[in-house]
Order: structure tokens, then sequence, then C-alpha cells
């Protein structure tokens, strides 16, 4: 597949009771690609994949692979306690027709690099699926080196892409700087997309995007085409929205922000809870002040 433009990592939408609503996870991906993403990433840390059980996990990749109906690619989020299932994953997202694998570490065991290597390295040899490695050492206390990038491209053909969560725009030009040209670069951090291209990244692992695709879509060429005034005005407007991503209850939030465009709700699974108080006071005062000055594009 090919790792390029905005492929936004997609929520999971809850009912009432807190089943994964299927219907709307369609639809959903569907005014994604319709808004012009180049695909989907399911399953990652914003689509709360840590909450669901595998089942679930499965379901959810098949109900986007019908929906999407081969019209742009679907990338599974593969992340477990244990590498034996994480594998599991990856070879029964192949089979759910997934075009590609997002790779993150362990959930909750950050270790050193032998450890660290051999789990992703099992990933990566689990399928022919092209695959993304995911650099978030904030949620996930492991950081790839650049360095430890590079040796897992050489020995990997199948690794083709990195989603750079460092929020640290000077590992894009450390990571060119080593390998340029063999792996594409993937923004993983909204508020950081303009200086993120500038850099040299390809690609953006959206979260605002499953809010208002089109600003994303728009601000992300305007990035590209190297138009910096009118890349810099939308993204004046968009980075207190797009800055939601960047904290804890960046789930909470950009759930929210959908809730507020009409374009799901603002239910999460526990450990999480929906914002109250002073709090979603707060969140929606932004986001309504974001929607007043919506620029017309």
């Amino acid at each position: 597949m090919e790792w390029k433009g905005i492929i936004p990592a997609m929520t999971t939408p809850f009912g009432p009771d807190l089943t994964v609503d299927h219907d709307f996870l369609a639809r959903h991906a569907r005014w994604l690609v319709d808004s012009g993403c180049k695909g989907i990433v399911a399953l990652g840390s914003l689509g709360e994949g840590a909450t669901l059980d595998f089942e679930e996990k499965l379901e959810v990749l098949r109900t986007c692979a019908t929906a999407l109906r081969g019209q742009a690619p679907l990338v599974a989020g593969i992340s477990s306690l244990s590498t034996a299932e994480a594998i599991r994953l990856a070879m029964k997202a192949a089979e759910a027709g997934c075009e590609g694998l997002m790779v993150l570490p362990p959930y909750v065991y950050s270790t050193d690099w032998r450890e660290m290597k051999a789990h992703i390295e099992a990933i990566l040899r689990a399928t022919g699926l092209s695959c993304m490695l995911y650099n978030n050492p904030v949620s996930y206390q492991t950081d790839f080196t650049p360095e430890q990038i590079r040796e897992l491209a050489e020995e990997h053909p199948n690794l083709h892409a990195v989603k750079e969560s460092s929020a640290d725009v000077r590992r894009i030009a450390a990571i060119r700087a080593l390998i340029d040209g063999r792996l594409a670069i993937l923004v993983g951090v909204d508020d950081l997309i303009v200086e993120g291209v500038q850099a040299g990244a390809v690609g953006w692992i959206a979260g605002l995007a499953n809010a208002l695709p089109k600003e994303s879509v728009a601000l992300f060429d305007l990035a590209c085409c190297n138009d910096m005034e009118k890349a810099f005005g939308l993204y004046r407007w968009f980075l207190p929205l797009l800055r939601m991503d960047t904290v804890p209850k960046f789930v909470q939030l950009i759930k929210l922000v959908q809730q507020d465009v009409g374009m799901g709700s603002a239910r999460v699974r526990p450990p999480r809870l929906e914002l109250v108080g002073r709090e979603l006071e707060e969140a929606k005062a932004t986001i309504r002040a974001a929607l007043e000055n919506r620029p017309v594009l």
C-alpha cells in the first residue's frame, strides 16, 4: 500500500450499552474516505483498541473492510500484552482484508532493544502485509531511535513506513538522514503537521480528521504545496482543536468534537469516562469558538 496523505486513526463508536456500533462505524469509515482521506487505521490508541477484546477487534476490521469495499486501504493497529496474541491478530487482520499493519509496542511492557526488536520482528514476519512502525514514547514508554528504525528497515522489506509521534520534529530529519527514501514518514501528532511536512513527512495519521476531515485534508495539501501563508492561516484556526490530540484525554476530546459536529457520540469505554463539569465546559467552549469561525473551504 502507499503510505501517503491523510490516513485517520479512526475512533471506535459505541452504543448506549457500550457495545460497538457497527452501523455507524461503517458510515464513518465511508465518510472519511469520501471526504478525501487516503485510508483508515482501526484499533489504534484513539480507537480504544486496548478496551476491545480479540473478537471485537476482528469484527471492527471486518466491518471497516466491507464498508471501504477496496476503495481505500484499511490498516490494523497491532498491539497486545503478549507477542503471541499480537501475531495472531496480525494474521487475522490479513484474513479480514487489511492491506497494512500499524505495529505498536506491547501495551504495558517497556524493555531493552533486544526484547523489543524480537517482539516487533515477530509481527513483521507474521504476514506479508505492508507495515508501519508506530513510535510513541510518551504513551508507550518505548522510544524507537532512528538507528533502531534503520536496523528494522534494513532487515525487513515489508516495513515501509514509520508513524513518528515523539512530538520532536527533529526526529523526521534524523530518520531521513539515515534512511532517506527507504521509509515513508508520517506525522502522528496533530499539532505538528505543518512543521512535519516541511521536515519531509509525506503522510498524517490524523486524529481530528474524525470530526473535520475536509479541513484536515485542506491543511495537509496546503502544507505539501508549500503555500505557507494559506497553510498557516488554516493552521491558526485549527490549532486549538489539534492540540486536543496531544493530552491524556485525547479520546474523550476528539469524540466530543465528533459529537458537536454531528458525526458521532462522546461515548467511551471505561476506564475512560466522558468529560464532566469544568473540564467539559472548557472543552465545549474551545470547540464552539472554532466552529463559530469555521473557515469556508
